[in-house]
């Protein structure tokens, strides 16, 4: 995906949530280069419905927490 596909599908998922959703993970890749995480990272960083973004240890992945447990 292009970094403009990437975020209109995430936001489709985030329009869909419902409460039951507490954690959308976003599987971007990493070795193709870092352009696709950096953009979600940036672009969800202040966004209404992520109450936070989490970095796992697999670095091909970032978590948008939406609600907490």
């Amino acid at each position: 995906m292009t970094r403009t596909q990437a975020i209109t599908a995430i936001d489709a998922k985030l329009r869909r949530a419902n409460a039951s959703v507490y954690r959308l993970r976003v599987i971007h890749g990493y070795h193709s280069g870092t352009v696709l995480r950096d953009a979600v990272r940036a672009h969800y960083k202040g966004h209404p419905k992520v109450k936070r973004i989490e970095i796992g240890l697999n670095l091909g992945e970032t978590d948008l927490v939406l609600r907490e447990f």
